[in-house]
C-alpha cells in the first residue's frame, strides 16, 4: 500500500520550502533579518505549543532528548534558517535558493570524512559538476565580491549551508527516532527563537517597528505557519520513514520554485549561465546522492 502521508509530506516540503526564499526576502525588505528568524521560530513554538496542550501532549522531553533538540536546533535553525535570513538581505532569493542546494555537497564530503558514506569517483563527478555551477554564477561576477555586503551575504549562506549539513550528518550519525514530532519541534522552535530574538537585539542597527510594513509582517507569519511549522513537521515525519539522503533531493525542487517565484514575483534577473549554473548544481547533486534503493520504500525499525 501506499504511503500517502509520506507522500504528503514530501511534496508539503517541497512547495513550501521552495517558497519561503522568496517569503524572506519579502519580510526583510522592511524588518531586520535576526529579527524575521527569532519572531518565526518563537511564533511556531507557541503554535506547537498550543497543538501539544490541546492534545495533552506537553511534557518535559529529559535533559538528554533536550541536548539532542538543542544540538539539531542550533545548527538548521539558528546557524542554516537564521543565516540564509540575513543572506537574503543583500542576495537574491533566486541565488541563495541555488547556493543552497549544493548543501548535500558537504553532506557527502562530511559523510565520507567520519565514515558514514564511501568515497566513488561517481560521487566525486557530482562534486566537480556542482562547483561548476558555482563557477558559473561568479564567473562575471567575481569583482562583486569587493562589495562588502555582497561578499557578506556569500559568507553567510555558506556558513548556512555547513549548518544545515552538519545537522543532517548528526542526524544519520546519531541515528535519531522522533517519539513525538511535535513536541520535539517545540523545543527546537523555542530555543532557536529566543537564541535569535537576542541576536536580533544585539545585531539589528535599527529595529524601529514602526517600518514593518503589512507585507513583511505577512510574510513573515507565512514563515512561521508554513515554513516551520507545517514544512519542519513534514521533513522530521519523512526522516522517520525515508534516508536523510532521499530528503535532500527535495532540495533540487525547492530550487526550481524558488527561482522561478523569484523571477516571477520579484523581477529577479534570470540569464542563460544562471539556468546552466542551476542544472549543474541539480544535476550534480543528484549524482552524488543517487542510488537505486532510494526510491524504494525502507523498514523503520
Amino acid at each position: 500500500m501506499k504511503d500517502y502521508k509520506l507522500i504528503f509530506a514530501v511534496i508539503t516540503v517541497a512547495l513550501v520550502w521552495g517558497t519561503t526564499f522568496l517569503a524572506i526576502r519579502v519580510a526583510v525588505e522592511t524588518i531586520p533579518a535576526w529579527f524575521v528568524a527569532g519572531i518565526r521560530q518563537f511564533l511556531a513554538s507557541m503554535i506547537m505549543l498550543i497543538f501539544l496542550l490541546s492534545r495533552k501532549e506537553f511534557k518535559w522531553i529529559g535533559w538528554k532528548n533536550l541536548g539532542y533538540q538543542i544540538i539539531f536546533s542550533s545548527l538548521m535553525l539558528v546557524v542554516a534558517n537564521g543565516m540564509t535570513t540575513v543572506a537574503e538581505e543583500t542576495v537574491s532569493s533566486s541565488l541563495a535558493s541555488l547556493i543552497s542546494a549544493s548543501s548535500p555537497i558537504l553532506v557527502f564530503l562530511g559523510s565520507v570524512a567520519i565514515g558514514l558514506q564511501k568515497f566513488s569517483y561517481r560521487a566525486f563527478l557530482g562534486v566537480l559538476m556542482c562547483f561548476s555551477g558555482i563557477l558559473f554564477i561568479f564567473w562575471d561576477g567575481i569583482k562583486d565580491l569587493a562589495n562588502p555586503d555582497y561578499r557578506m551575504g556569500i559568507i553567510f549562506l555558506f556558513c548556512a549551508i555547513s549548518g544545515w549539513a552538519s545537522g543532517t550528518i548528526f542526524t544519520k550519525k546519531l541515528n535519531i527516532q522522533s517519539g513525538n514530532i511535535s513536541l520535539n519541534l517545540f523545543y527546537q522552535f523555542l530555543f532557536a527563537g529566543i537564541v535569535q530574538i537576542i541576536f536580533a537585539f544585539i545585531f539589528s542597527n535599527n529595529y524601529n517597528f514602526e517600518n514593518w510594513t503589512l507585507k513583511s509582517i505577512s510574510a513573515m507569519i507565512y514563515l512561521s505557519v508554513f515554513g516551520s511549522v507545517a514544512a519542519f513537521f513534514a521533513f522530521h515525519y519523512a526522516l522517520t520513514k525515508i534516508s536523510p539522503v532521499q530528503v535532500s533531493i527535495l532540495a533540487y525542487f525547492n530550487t526550481i520554485i524558488a527561482i522561478f517565484l523569484g523571477w516571477l514575483i520579484m523581477d529577479e534577473n534570470i540569464t542563460i549561465k544562471f539556468i546552466m549554473a542551476a542544472v549543474l548544481i541539480i544535476m550534480g547533486v543528484f549524482i552524488i546522492n543517487y542510488k537505486p534503493e532510494m526510491f524504494r520504500k525502507q523498514k523503520v525499525v
